[in-house]
């Protein structure tokens, strides 16, 4: 065992007792916590527990140590000499205990506890959702929070154990699971190609003017498509006057003939094969996007996360991947 780790435990009286241990871990995983965050409040929506307990806990630690962990102010939170020399030594604690944990309970092969997962609308819906009460049931102690939406999220701040995403990942401190390269290909309703004409690539797409309908997020400054040309992968900045954060949104006013869309293959394949929509600008076609999971160190090694990104991954890695359409209504049990 690492000597840093010793010295920490040596701090534990011997005669304290196991509701007393159990304080001080809460104590330093609240402070591991307020220390990756860098904030109180971050730190206790992360944990659950109130501002106010977040502070007395980090207090009853500080007096225990006999230091100051972090130096305060109206607007700022900064961990003293003392702070970043004892934040090593308590991730390794909270590591080895989870690890411990984690045995123990892939022995028993219960995991339990709340699983609080977040995922694009798209994904979600057709892919996700599906799979939720078949891993409900084999797993019945173990309740799972499905978010959906189509902006970025950020696991540590809203409390996230993974999230299922589409593109490439921000926040180099997360830890990521890659799934698929996902097919996806530009469209439009036959009635918009009747009244506007097909364009062949990406450069008649902006030449012609047509209406690109685009998934825009706060903050977002421009839009801008990924396609394939002969010269390789090239940027083109499309415009439209559709936009929205929903891409389901899009893809209906793609069909109500109102432009051209951008999607991946598995989330319009049944309005291509019934004819609904037609797939455009065919000598370009977009480049494929990575589907992955992130998820922090710590919560990956959590056997409920583990065993729900294994679940799902398991079940729609070949679908999203496949160059052929995929039906609309996500993947099944039964694949």
């Amino acid at each position: 065992m690492p000597k840093i780790i010793l010295l920490i435990l040596s701090k534990i009286p011997s005669s304290i007792k196991y509701f007393r241990t159990m304080s001080y871990l809460d104590n330093v995983r609240t402070f591991v916590r307020v220390y990756e965050l860098g904030s109180m409040s971050a730190a206790g929506r992360d944990l659950r527990i109130s501002p106010a307990v977040t502070s007395s806990r980090i207090s009853q630690l500080e007096q225990h140590l006999s230091v100051r962990l972090f130096q305060r102010t109206t607007r700022s939170l900064t961990p003293t000499e003392q702070g970043k020399a004892f934040y090593g030594g308590a991730s390794e604690i909270l590591d080895a205990v989870e690890n411990a944990e984690a045995q123990v309970v892939n022995i028993t092969d219960n995991p339990k506890g709340a699983l609080y997962v977040a995922g694009p609308l798209g994904v979600g819906r057709r892919l996700i959702a599906p799979l939720v009460p078949g891993f409900l049931a084999q797993y019945p102690e173990v309740t799972l929070r499905l978010r959906l939406t189509d902006r970025k999220v950020d696991l540590t701040t809203e409390g996230l154990d993974l999230a299922f995403f589409l593109g490439q990942p921000e926040d180099s401190n997360l830890r990521m699971r890659k799934i698929a390269d996902v097919a996806r290909v530009l469209c439009a309703s036959p009635d918009y190609v009747a009244a506007r004409g097909n364009p062949a690539d990406g450069q008649a797409l902006l030449a012609q003017g047509h209406e690109c309908l685009n998934l825009r997020f706060p903050g977002a400054t421009e839009f801008q498509w990924r396609l394939i040309t002969p010269d390789g992968p090239k940027r083109f900045r499309v415009t439209g006057r559709y936009e929205s954060d929903d891409g389901d949104v899009l893809t209906d006013w793609a069909l109500g003939g109102h432009g051209i869309v951008m999607k991946p293959i598995f989330e319009v394949g049944a309005h291509i094969e019934a004819g609904r929509l037609v797939p455009v600008a065919v000598n370009t076609p977009p480049e494929p996007i990575q589907m992955a999971c992130l998820f922090t160190h710590r919560r990956g090694q959590d056997p409920k996360t583990r065993l729900f990104m294994d679940y799902v991954i398991s079940r729609i890695s070949d679908a999203v991947s496949a160059p052929s359409t995929a039906p609309v209504g996500g993947v099944t049990e039964g694949r």
